[in-house]
């Protein structure tokens, strides 16, 4: 089977060009496989280019754990990459089939490759039970954390100095967000599979913890459900972006610093849609044998 790495930010995933290839047969094992960085090729998962009858092509996107999610946008910018440079789609504007819908993506083209790609993510999703989440709505907006002040994961959180307010956003998928001081101080490797698989989240959610710089710049660090700590997570930057506005941190522009690289963000105030801008490197390609 051949694959091509490519990477946003340092999100990386492993592409499989399945309009001009036969698909795989189990698609969720083989990105457990394939993702392990020890024993396989290494990468946050797996993104299946598919033929769409609705748009230039359907991304389908498994998690380094197997599970299927909705969405991801910086595997979404690597995946218009990969439509452009490999001759699928040589539009400087595409259309993506998602499991949150038809997204649109821009391309900068420079040299004859797609560099930089700015993606409409849609309205962002502030309802509690759309989310989803048990948490009391109609919107979960600074909600005091509901955890145990003798719970271990309360006092990570308590020690580094978040603020225990919590706000959801889901981008077609779902995201917690947390505020404070100092991120490279929170224990993100104990407390996010915490929050990842608390029950208060049916279907598990994203965490984020951001760092307000000023009204239009953040840092962050993510604990991405299904992968673990990554680099970046686009769909998360935009979940920070929409947070900040809506519980006055930060403005509705908004320049997000993760560890694998930059972010612009915009939630417009036209059509109520989130923006996001970023760059899409393509690392190499190869061949798996199963």
């Amino acid at each position: 089977m051949r694959f091509t790495k490519l990477q946003g930010c340092g999100n990386d995933y492993l592409y499989v060009d399945c309009i001009n290839n036969p698909p795989p047969r189990q698609p969720a094992e083989l990105s457990k496989r394939i993702s392990d960085r020890h024993f396989g090729v290494g990468a946050d998962g797996l993104i299946l280019i598919c033929p769409s009858e609705r748009a230039d092509a359907r991304m389908r996107m498994f998690n380094a754990d197997g599970s299927e999610s909705e969405m991801c946008g910086n595997g979404l910018r690597c995946f218009g990459k990969y439509l452009y440079d490999h001759g699928i789609a040589r539009k400087s504007e595409l259309t993506v089939e998602t499991g949150r819908g038809i997204l649109t993506l821009r391309l900068e083209i420079r040299n004859g490759k797609a560099e930089r790609l700015t993606v409409d993510m849609g309205e962002p999703i502030l309802e509690a039970e759309k989310i989803p989440t048990t948490l009391p709505g109609p919107r979960v907006l600074n909600h005091p954390l509901p955890l145990k002040a003798d719970a271990p994961e309360y006092a990570c959180i308590r020690d580094c100095g978040v603020d225990p307010r919590l706000t959801c956003v889901s981008m077609g998928n779902p995201h917690l967000v947390l505020y404070c001081p100092d991120v490279s101080r929170v224990a993100l490797g104990a407390v996010g599979p915490v929050l990842e698989t608390w029950e208060i989240f049916p279907r598990r959610i994203n965490v984020h913890f951001a760092q307000v710089h000023s009204p239009s710049e953040v840092t962050m660090r993510t604990w991405e459900r299904g992968s673990g700590i990554t680099l970046a997570c686009g769909t998360g930057a935009c979940a920070v972006c929409v947070a900040g506005a809506l519980t006055g941190r930060t403005g509705r522009k908004l320049l997000a610093h993760l560890p694998g690289g930059d972010l612009e963000l915009e939630w417009s105030e036209k059509d109520n849609h989130v923006y996001k801008t970023g760059p899409a490197v393509e690392v190499f390609s190869g061949e798996w044998n199963d």
